[in-house]
């Protein structure tokens, strides 16, 4: 009978590789716990907290109907474009003009990272949000809202809610 001799066994990775890859498989899973899907009660009675109600003239069934139509309440949503700008967070604001993305050239009104904009604290999205109402289209800004909430009767958005 012959003997063999045998290849040393190669490793797929090398030990720092497969360290750097566990650190980032961690650190995304760090990121996204502190995202948070809302119940629609729950996003009513934090955006009424906000004093969002109101707020422009529009009422808080107005924002969770858009919040339920861009992100479906989601505080991590993301939506990539083909010009490679995002729609960010719960009330999907965009890179293009309102947060700072990866890019360092756009105008960041909200002053911002879009990554501010994707936790399950509100306040980041709730300001900026704030800020892109008080534009003439207020919240005819959002295409999902001028298709599914405005000039609709809203008041199912938050009823049985309590404030």
């Amino acid at each position: 009978m012959e003997a063999r001799i045998r290849a040393p066994r190669r490793q797929l990775c090398p030990p720092g590789i497969t360290w750097l890859a566990l650190a980032y498989l961690l650190s995304c899973l760090l990121a996204s716990s502190k995202a948070r899907v809302f119940s629609r009660c729950e996003l009513a009675k934090e955006l009424n907290d906000f004093g969002l109600d109101g707020y422009r003239g529009y009422n808080l069934a107005d924002w969770i109907c858009l919040a339920y139509y861009t992100s479906g309440f989601n505080t991590a949503a993301v939506d990539h474009e083909a010009d490679g700008s995002t729609n960010n967070g719960i009330f999907q604001i965009s890179s293009r003009k309102w947060c700072k993305n990866l890019s360092p050239n756009g105008p960041n009104i909200c002053r911002m990272y879009c990554t501010d904009l994707l936790n399950y604290d509100l306040k980041n999205s709730v300001i900026c949000a704030m800020k892109i109402v008080q534009e003439p289209q207020g919240l005819g800004y959002w295409e999902a809202w001028r298709q599914h909430c405005q000039g609709r009767d809203l008041r199912d958005w938050v009823d049985g809610c309590e404030f």
